[in-house]
């Protein structure tokens, strides 16, 4: 019973609740109050002010005071208004007015905030947006609601447009409420070490609460460590937050490096930032401002078996010899909470259980540096020079994500020269440019566009210039020559008016932070150059240091590797299977049945069962038959022997892993329209087991970790095998026959086809104590047939018929693919609306189609035109995506086309409405045809479960083969299915599920294949009118022919045609290997006889051969390009046709020679692909589908390809057919037999025996009757034409 109340109080603490937060520690629950409105007038102050009654004092909110509100002397975008709230208060709200009565108002501005005064921030309302929305008017009143609200005493509001037509106008308001702080400061070599209560139980959970101001990139925030080497620690690492947790297993070597989590980027900004760690047992909440990790550590050890002691600030071990290298932490630390106890609170009151090491204080200074922002490339900073000096001195620290840009740019005096720092390819150059003399060049540092602070020193004096960056020093030797210091230095770009060698190249300014500068002696003062006593300046933001970390959230999907420059960033995609700005798309087809109507065969792919969704690509067998089969292959052992065990106890428990994870499997088992698995299974017992209950002795385990006592073809959970449902086990008593424990082998081949529980991942099997009980399994893949959304379609009969679905969230990132099909000109595919944002896929046009949206930066629009029309009914796939980068379209194979995001833009899709298919919600302009396969980010939508309850919408759609059947090749017909096509490969010389997969047979020497045209009819005295009509019936006035071959022997017979009426068509090899052709359309004439030097066609290569009769013109094609047109003399038809011959010929009368000389010697080879009009002589022996009309003799064996073995350019050796089992075998070589099965076994010898002797004797009726028929054949004949003479 202790163990469940454990159970159930670790579930509850894992639910959300109100955590121990410093932001909330002592706050009222309504903080909304107004700030401003109390706070005197000299709390205000501003950039500048256009006169005493528009100062910053009159701006308080509804007031109508002085001239009715604050207004600069100058409008521009350096202005701004200050409050003072006198004391760090919680700000949850903000609101603007323009000047009262006037037509003076702020459009938009940015929103600041600051501790003391200085080292301002500024406030995002989004990831990206900066700017507020302002007023349209001069007095209504624009409320916003800061998520999150900020803690901060110094406010600023800087202006970034404002009404055209007048000046910059506000009067402002600041809502919020008192804010609770207990601050301890840490200089770098202090901390606090705080002993918890030795309590008996210790806490359930620890929960550490804090916040930190870091004035250094690195250092030690906490550290706990236990009895055995197991500690967590929290680091800052280069203004990254670090959470060390070691494992705390004694027996592992203490050089196991720590499990680490890693949040926030570019920590040491010298503001506030949140933290907030979570412990219980091996599960790990870390969050650090707004994002959050959750992170489950692996082993059985408890990171809570720690000591009683946790140190803040850094690592504090009195007592102990234990050295830690590691660097303490500088800064403060504010309201840091151990499960619910002020840490700091009970510091100040020097209570027993802290331990105060070092300088430790309780207020936090403010800092005194103040940073300068480079906005853009266009940014400068000038400042005067040391003048008159003999030397180049200037010192300075910068932080930028840019690989290259201006740094600093001085003129020497008197004409004497000039020198340029830069940053190029990351790394810090010095150039100096004197007259006469080539550039002298210096360069340090390496990775200097990380974001992090970098220290540079660089100075030029008489014979030498060396510049400093951190601790790599680089230094040139001059010619000695006098260094005169320049008037202005210039810092990022130059001005336009400068001539210098460095401001002409193409690198651009410097965007970035600079501080810390000093000339000479001199540390500048950036506040004068702000308030215009100091140099001169544009485009800088002072006292603020504005980088950002784009790549903090990264947007890179799918493991993209994210990088930035200063305005934006770039997803690196290699090796992630993905695609696109963000690596969204996946580069795999999402399933076989995808991969088989592109046309391709069967093997290994990969394949993304959630396209663009979480999960990755995994590789399959794309089997590709009528329908396309997914196998995935397990790796666990091919074949399990099992023996006996003690009673009750597994005697085999055998895990089987494949290389998808559950979550691809499960995303391929529910995309298939079916799946099994088989087990093939062997058993044996000695004697019976005692057991005689039923209860079942083996089980399996599916992929969702459930354990299932049915097998195959059964029932879940019926704990029966399939003869247990039938009653037709051998033991009546059991449920399974391998339960029997009978004294022989019984086996069974199971299959598995409950989809949601498979693929099996265990099988255990037990047994009764028998010690000699035996048992084997084979487990084989798992099989999936189809893909339910390949063919998910609904027809749209109406405009304005409908689906709709629930909104649709792609807040980031939004992809719609989808088929459709029409005849009319336009029509809106899908929409769905927010309170603004929407989203809308149309036929805007017959060569149109448009991806509309708006996120909040206005309707944006991206086109595909197609040089032909879309609405021809025929299948056309669209994929559209918009992200944070911008928005793609993609129609068919077009040319994809693109809409990149505005910088600093909205970039959240918010939609709140139903998501409307085929129509829109004001049932205008909505579509007509058909919608498939529709997806959004990855997840299937099903058009046809709902379109069976929508009225004017219909489930499925036919006329695919429009679209696919350019897929069925080789004369194959495309055939609709209900879901799908298919190939009828019935009258190509090929099969497959494409009519793709040629038929070969290799001949050997002397045998020969006969296709019979005509069948073969018992003939009466009274039949002669018969045989002459069905004669009559086969005769050809054109005929197409192909074949392939490979052989090294000539002369050769490639083929033979014969007719009752003693007309042939022969395809020899000649003896030079020269391909020649012979029609003989009349007895009476010569033949015609065409030979084509292509060139030596018996040279062991594959050769294709396509003859195209029509009439009297016959066309000759050779290897798919040569070509020969000729024209035949001895007729036009071909009449009686009555066999084909592959081989050799026994009789071939009334031949010409060269005929019969090759004839005679046959073929040696491969031959593939032949076909005779719709006659297909190697698949009718090879594939028989009814009576055969085929006789073959001597050897002839099928092969897999021709082409096989063959290299190309080399010679080719006859190739020995590759059969298993006697496959091929032919008969005698002396007696044909139709091949009705090339592929038969041993085990049908006996039966192809007898066969073959009952063939023999109706080969020999069948040739009496057909002497008997050919010689009253020629008697008629011979009558006919002695009839004729005598006309």
């Amino acid at each position: 019973m202790a163990s469940v109340a454990w159970a159930v109080l670790k579930v509850l603490l894992l639910l959300p609740t109100q955590t121990w937060s410093p932001v909330g520690a002592g706050n009222p629950p309504d903080c909304d109050a107004p700030l401003a409105s109390a706070l005197p007038r000299s709390s205000f102050s501003s950039s500048s002010e256009l006169s005493s009654s528009h100062g910053p004092g009159f701006s308080r909110l509804n007031r109508r005071d002085g001239a009715g509100g604050w207004t600069p002397l100058v409008s521009n975008k350096y202005q701004w208004l200050q409050i003072d709230l006198g004391e760090r208060m919680e700000v949850t709200a903000v609101a603007t007015q323009g000047g009262y009565g006037s037509s003076d108002w702020v459009t938009s501005y940015l929103l600041m905030f600051s501790d003391g005064g200085r080292n301002w921030k500024q406030y995002r309302r989004e990831e990206s947006i900066w700017g507020f929305p302002g007023n349209t008017n001069a007095d209504s009143v624009v409320h916003y609601r800061l998520q999150p609200p900020f803690e901060a005493r110094f406010l600023r509001f800087l202006p970034l447009a404002w009404n055209p037509r007048g000046r910059i106008g506000m009067r402002i308001e600041v809502y919020g409420c008192a804010y609770k702080s207990e601050v301890v400061y840490f200089d770098g070599q202090s901390a606090l070490l705080y002993t918890l209560d030795k309590k008996p139980l210790k806490p359930i959970r620890d929960v550490i609460s804090l916040k930190f101001k870091a004035m250094q990139s690195n250092g030690i925030l906490l550290h706990r460590e236990g009895q055995h080497g197991n500690h967590i620690t929290l680091e800052l690492i280069k203004g990254k937050l670090v959470f060390f947790l070691n494992s705390g297993n004694a027996k592992l070597p203490s050089t196991i490096a720590p499990v680490t989590l890693t949040l926030g980027s570019l920590l040491d900004d010298q503001h506030w930032h949140s933290v907030l760690i979570e412990l219980l047992d091996t599960q790990v909440n870390f969050t650090v401002d707004k994002h959050t990790h959750h992170f489950q550590a692996k082993g059985d050890s408890s990171y809570l078996d720690l000591n009683f002691e946790i140190s803040f600030g850094g690592i504090s071990t009195p007592g102990r010899s234990r050295a830690f290298t590691r660097k303490s932490f500088h800064g403060c630390l504010e309201n840091l909470y151990y499960n619910g106890v002020d840490v700091t609170e009970l510091a100040k009151k020097h209570k027993p259980q802290i331990l105060m090491m070092g300088n430790v204080s309780f207020s936090c200074p403010q800092p005194q540096t103040v940073p300068v922002t480079f906005l853009s490339s266009r940014s400068y900073l000038a400042l005067p020079g040391n003048s008159g000096e003999d030397k180049v001195s200037v010192t300075f620290q910068f932080r930028t994500w840019n690989r290259a840009g201006h740094l600093l740019f001085g003129e020497l005096r008197r004409g004497s020269g000039s020198f340029v720092l830069f940053l190029k390819d990351g790394k810090l150059k010095l150039s100096l440019f004197q007259p006469g003399q080539s550039p002298r060049n210096v360069t340090a540092g390496a990775g200097l566009n990380d974001g992090q602070w970098h220290s540079v020193s660089f100075s030029a004096k008489w014979s030498h210039m060396n510049v400093v960056v951190d601790n790599d020093t680089a230094v040139q030797p001059l010619v000695a020559v006098l260094i005169d210091s320049g008037d202005t230095y210039y810092f990022g770009g130059c001005l336009g008016n400068s001539s210098g060698s460095g401001c002409k190249s193409p690198l651009g300014g410097f965007q970035g932070c600079l501080r810390l500068i000093t000339i000479g002696d001199k540390a500048v003062d950036p506040i004068l150059v702000q308030q215009g006593a100091l140099g001169s300046f544009r485009d800088l933001q002072i006292d603020s240091c504005g980088i950002t970390d784009r790549c903090l959230p990264s947007y890179c999907e799918h493991g993209g590797e994210c990088s930035q420059s200063w305005d934006t960033f770039s997803c690196d995609c290699l090796g992630t299977g993905y695609t696109g700005e963000t690596c969204h798309s996946s580069l795999y087809e999402q399933s076989c049945e995808a991969h088989k109507h592109r046309g391709n065969p069967s093997g290994l792919y990969s394949i993304d069962a959630d396209g663009s969704g979480p999960l990755g690509p995994f590789l399959v067998y794309c089997n590709m038959t009528d329908s396309a089969w997914t196998v995935v292959r397990h790796g666990g052992p091919d074949a399990v022997t099992l023996r006996g065990a003690p009673s009750g106890h597994p005697r085999s428990a055998v895990s089987f892993a494949y290389a998808a994870g559950a979550g691809q499997l499960r995303a391929a088992v529910n995309l298939a329209e079916r799946c099994e698995q088989r087990l093939a299974l062997r058993c044996g017992t000695a004697r019976r087991p005692d057991s005689r209950d039923g209860t079942p002795l083996s089980w399996w385990v599916g992929r969702t970790n459930e354990t299932h006592t049915y097998w195959g073809g059964s029932l879940p959970d019926a704990q029966k095998c399939t003869c247990g449902l039938e009653g037709n086990c051998i033991d009546s008593q059991y449920y399974c026959n391998c339960d029997a424990g009978r004294n022989e082998w019984t086996s069974d081949t199971i299959v598995l086809s409950q989809k949601e529980h498979l693929p099996v991942t265990q099988i255990v099997m037990t047994d009764a104590g028998q010690p000699h009980s035996e048992a084997d399994y084979t487990l084989g893949p798992l099989l999936c047939r189809g893909d339910k959304s390949f063919w998910n379609s609904a027809s749209f009969n109406t405009e304005t018929s409908y689906l709709h679905f629930p909104a649709f969230h792609g807040e980031l990132t939004a992809d719609v693919c989808f088929f459709f099909k029409t005849t009319v000109s336009s029509g809106v595919f899908m929409e769905n609306l927010g309170i603004t944002d929407f989203i809308r896929i149309e036929l805007r046009a017959p060569t149109e189609v448009t991806f509309s949206f708006d996120v909040g930066n206005g309707p944006c629009e991206v086109t595909v035109q197609s040089p032909t029309p879309f609405n021809d009914n025929q299948w056309h796939h669209v994929r559209a995506e918009r992200n944070v980068k911008g928005a793609s379209l993609q129609v068919d194979q077009l040319p994809q086309k693109m809409q990149p995001a505005p910088a600093d833009g909205h970039v959240r899709l918010q939609l709140n409405s139903q998501l409307f298919i085929g129509g829109t919600a004001t049932r205008q302009r909505g579509f007509l045809g058909c919608i498939r396969s529709l997806q959004l980010n990855g997840v299937a939508l099903d058009l046809e479960e709902r379109a069976t309850v929508t009225p004017g919408v219909e489930p499925g759609c036919a006329g695919h083969c429009s679209t696919y059947g350019h897929l069925c090749r080789n004369g194959g017909r495309c055939r609709e299915k209900r879901r799908g096509v298919t190939c009828d490969c019935a009258f190509s010389a090929y099969d497959g599920p494409f009519c793709s997969n040629e038929i070969s047979a290799y001949f050997a020497t002397g045998s020969s294949m006969t296709y019979h045209f005509q069948e073969h009819y018992t003939l009466s005295e009274n039949s002669s009118s018969l045989v002459s009509s069905l004669h009559r019936d086969v005769t050809l006035t054109r005929e197409m022919i192909t074949l392939s071959f490979r052989t090294t022997r000539t002369p050769s017979l490639l083929l033979y045609v014969s007719s009752f009426y003693e007309e042939y068509l022969s395809v020899i090899l000649a003896n030079n290997g020269s391909l020649q052709i012979r029609y003989k359309l009349d007895r009476h004439q010569n033949p015609d006889a065409f030979t084509f030097d292509f060139k030596n066609m018996a040279d062991g290569q594959l050769h294709q051969v396509k003859i195209n009769r029509e009439e009297a013109v016959v066309m000759v094609e050779v290897n798919q390009s040569a070509k020969k047109q000729v024209i035949l003399s001895s007729g036009t038809e071909f009449n009686a046709v009555k066999s084909l011959i592959l081989g050799k010929v026994l009789e071939a009368a009334g031949a010409d020679p060269d005929t019969r000389r090759a004839a005679t010697s046959g073929f040696t080879g491969c031959l593939s692909a032949v076909r005779f009009g719709r006659a297909a002589p190697l698949k009718a022996a090879l594939r028989p589908s009814g009576p055969s009309r085929v006789t073959v003799r001597g050897h002839v064996a099928p092969m897999a390809r021709c082409a096989a073995g063959a290299a190309s350019g080399s010679p080719a050796r006859e190739l020995a057919p590759r059969l298993a089992g006697g496959a091929g075998r032919s008969g005698p070589a002396d007696e044909g037999e139709p091949l009705v099965n090339a592929d038969r076994r041993d085990s049908a010898v006996i039966g192809g025996v007898i066969a073959v002797v009952i063939f023999i004797l109706l080969c020999i009726t069948a040739i009496a009757i057909r002497i008997y028929q050919q010689r009253k054949l020629r008697k008629e004949n011979e009558s006919k034409v002695s009839k004729k003479e005598e006309c």
